[in-house]
């Protein structure tokens, strides 16, 4: 049964180790799949979300949006590597008392996600992993995303170029996407200056391979389903560097949608609707 909607669902707290960490939950208690966590991408709170996805995945379980220690509501010291992201995700989730989910991280949230499932393997079921890459994967973003991504009030115009394809229809989908994020009456508030550069540091501590002659063998070990999205033109992390990770996952599958960005999922959201409830369900 679900009653709550991703524009009603109150935000509540957990307190872990003296720090508030905000989340919203809501979706179908009456299901038998374990929810289903989200990860977001660089300074995102819970309503950089698309309501479109995260109430249709709602529908056939629990959706659980979660900010991580600094971002937006959440209390406490921003973390600068993405290992202690992972572990905080972790501790999050054992703080629910739950006791395995399904993951879903995108971008930034994405490396948090394989190495929660890489430190964490017994928490998850399933992991989804839309526009990012591995540890030591491609870095070369275009210039323009060094100098777009930090704008204090990121725009619609910010968003179009950083996570939407170049054409009409691209454009237009982009500003349905717009329009449906910002429906929620009372929304998260945007992360600070310190989480922003808490995580573009985070960042910069991923990008060193952990070994020259055979970097991703690490990903080798995540035995999980997982299921990899990009679009067929990443600005931000490569479309290169799912197929990274498609090569070297055991049980992974591959999505490249046509004429998308970074924010394939949103640009598509009924397809993308479609592809993962059916992973979910398989």
């Amino acid at each position: 049964m679900m009653t709550d909607t991703h524009n009603t669902a109150p935000t509540r707290y957990v307190n872990i180790a003296n720090t508030q960490f905000a989340y919203r939950r809501w979706g179908n208690t009456d299901s038998d799949l374990p929810p289903i966590l989200m990860l977001q991408h660089f300074r995102g709170g819970m309503d950089h979300w698309d309501p479109l996805l995260t109430d249709g995945l709602a529908e056939g379980r629990e959706v659980i949006l979660f900010n991580g220690r600094g971002v937006a509501s959440s209390g406490g010291k921003p973390r600068t590597r993405i290992e202690d992201m992972a572990d905080d995700a972790a501790e999050f989730v054992q703080a629910l008392n739950l006791s395995q989910i399904d993951l879903l991280g995108f971008s930034l949230g994405g490396f948090q996600a394989l190495d929660l499932c890489w430190r964490h393997p017994h928490l998850v079921r399933k992991l989804m992993l839309l526009g990012t890459g591995p540890r030591g994967g491609d870095p070369e973003m275009e210039a323009q995303v060094l100098t777009t991504a930090v704008h204090e009030v990121p725009t619609l115009e910010d968003f179009q170029y950083l996570f939407f394809g170049r054409s009409p229809r691209a454009l237009q989908a982009s500003r349905e996407f717009w329009q449906r994020r910002h429906l929620r009456a009372d929304q998260d508030p945007p992360s600070s200056l310190e989480a922003a550069n808490a995580q573009i540091e985070a960042n910069m501590h991923y990008l060193p391979r952990l070994s020259e002659e055979d970097p991703f063998a690490y990903l080798r070990t995540i035995n999980q389903p997982t299921f990899i999205l990009n679009g067929v033109h990443d600005v931000m992390i490569p479309t290169v560097n799912s197929f990274y990770m498609a090569r070297n996952i055991p049980d992974a599958q591959l999505f490249i949608y046509p004429d998308a960005g970074h924010g394939a999922q949103f640009q598509y959201p009924e397809r993308f609707l479609y592809h993962a409830v059916h992973f979910l369900a398989e």
